[in-house]
């Protein structure tokens, strides 16, 4: 019996995999529907589970940043749920029991709560996206939103019937990171290194036209040389002259990376969902796959143009 259950858990462990989407953010508005294959392949994968680019409700380290950070919303988010924490009468029984409920049958009221109690436990995924149904409904937005958020996670997950959104980034070094990006360019302006990096963003704009004006442009950056490029841009892997800076922009940039891949993989392991799927800026898939696939080697690791 004993070993029927190890054998068991080992296979349902094995079965495991998480596809990886790679992202724009906010797009233009001449390539306002460049969300909609992307949620197309999505619901196709039919995952079970979401995780979102947002940092986790019990990330201290980067919520104490963000609250004087580069976001505005996350700095109003964080004093909201702070305030929540003392006037809001917080109950988990009740919350569990409106997220039993279909999405048409909550009542604004019904939403009120459910916005109330993630705000409360500083859950900003679920936060954004009930506030995106309360304001749109259960049909979704008739316009692109322009945003993954509200084209690709918000409409996967009603359509999908996914009640709670899973958060997976960290910011705890994001300060140093564009304080070292910062410095890493005025090293480039003198030793030629921001050519290489402005010959990179030229191509990566070129390659992007042709597929953008055919609503391409999702599925053409997450393909792997352009998700190859954007990790270089990123991780200042481009440079010629590995000044220190610049090496520690690199470093800022794998550590997040490895604490985002941690994030998802100890979560996926954790949970039932056997199907997963990470929503995340394009330019993380490379070394999100790269330490998923070493250091959680029985989930399955999928990209999303292979």
């Amino acid at each position: 019996m004993f070993w029927a259950i190890i054998l068991t858990q080992n296979i349902t462990a094995q079965e495991k995999e998480v596809l990886l989407i790679g992202t724009m953010h906010t797009v233009p508005k001449i390539v306002k529907n460049s969300y909609k294959p992307l949620l197309k392949r999505a619901l196709k994968y039919n995952p079970e589970a979401i995780y979102v680019e947002t940092p986790r409700a019990n990330d201290t380290i980067s919520w104490e940043y963000l609250k004087d950070g580069w976001s505005k919303n996350y700095k109003k988010f964080y004093f909201l749920a702070d305030s929540l924490q003392q006037h809001f009468n917080f109950s988990s029984k009740q919350l569990n029991f409106l997220l039993k409920k279909d999405f048409s049958k909550l009542s604004h009221q019904d939403l009120d709560v459910i916005i109330n109690s993630f705000g409360y436990l500083r859950d900003y995924a679920n936060y954004d996206f009930y506030r995106y149904i309360q304001k749109y409904g259960v049909e979704g937005s008739a316009k692109p939103t322009q945003h993954e958020d509200g084209d690709l996670t918000a409409k996967l997950a009603i359509q999908l019937n996914i009640k709670r959104l899973m958060a997976m980034d960290d910011q705890q070094t994001n300060k140093e990171y564009h304080d070292a990006w910062q410095k890493c360019a005025e090293d480039g302006s003198k030793n030629g290194d921001n050519k290489i990096n402005q010959k990179l963003n030229k191509k990566d704009y070129n390659s992007a036209i042709i597929p953008a004006l055919f609503r391409g442009l999702g599925m053409h950056v997450n393909k792997r040389k352009s998700l190859e490029r954007l990790d270089q841009l990123a991780s200042f892997s481009y440079v010629k002259y590995k000044t220190k800076s610049c090496l520690l922009g690199t470093k800022y940039w794998n550590q997040r990376n490895e604490r985002m891949s941690q994030n998802v993989g100890k979560q996926i392991l954790a949970n039932q969902a056997r199907k997963s799927i990470v929503i995340v800026g394009a330019a993380h898939i490379i070394r999100l796959e790269k330490e998923l696939k070493e250091k959680f080697p029985s989930i399955k690791v999928k990209l999303l143009n292979e």
